[in-house]
């Protein structure tokens, strides 16, 4: 599962990120119109996109560890965490197709965290 999270961040993010940069149309009708937030959020998006990157390069090299698997735990529990709050925090949220995606994935990472937590407490 961890690697199913990994590229499932990867095939969602490269194009978000990609969009957001270019300040493709679909990127107003989904976040606004550019603001320093809508900026912000790119920035996350990269960081979130990069982690997942360097921790499906390190399990596709070395095999997985405690370390990478306590590594992508921390960034799928934060996601979780961001993806379910937008849920209470965006207006006629069941509505937004950003939302609804977050949530879809937010259950994916959530199996992923409870496959690996198990083996991390011992």
């Amino acid at each position: 599962m961890l690697i199913v999270s990994l590229l499932l961040n990867i095939v969602v993010l490269v194009p978000v990120v990609t969009s957001l940069a270019a300040r493709a149309p679909w990127i107003a009708r989904a976040w606004g119109e550019r603001t320093p937030a809508r900026d912000i959020l790119l920035a996350i998006y990269l960081a979130i996109l990069t982690a997942s990157i360097a921790l499906l390069a390190v399990v596709a090299t070395a095999g997985p560890s405690v370390a990478v698997e306590a590594a992508a735990v921390s960034l799928l529990a934060v996601q979780i965490a961001y993806k379910v709050l937008t849920a209470v925090m965006v207006q006629d949220a069941l509505r937004n197709p950003v939302v609804l995606s977050n949530l879809g994935i937010a259950v994916v990472h959530a199996v992923t965290v409870a496959t690996l937590v198990p083996g991390l407490l011992g």
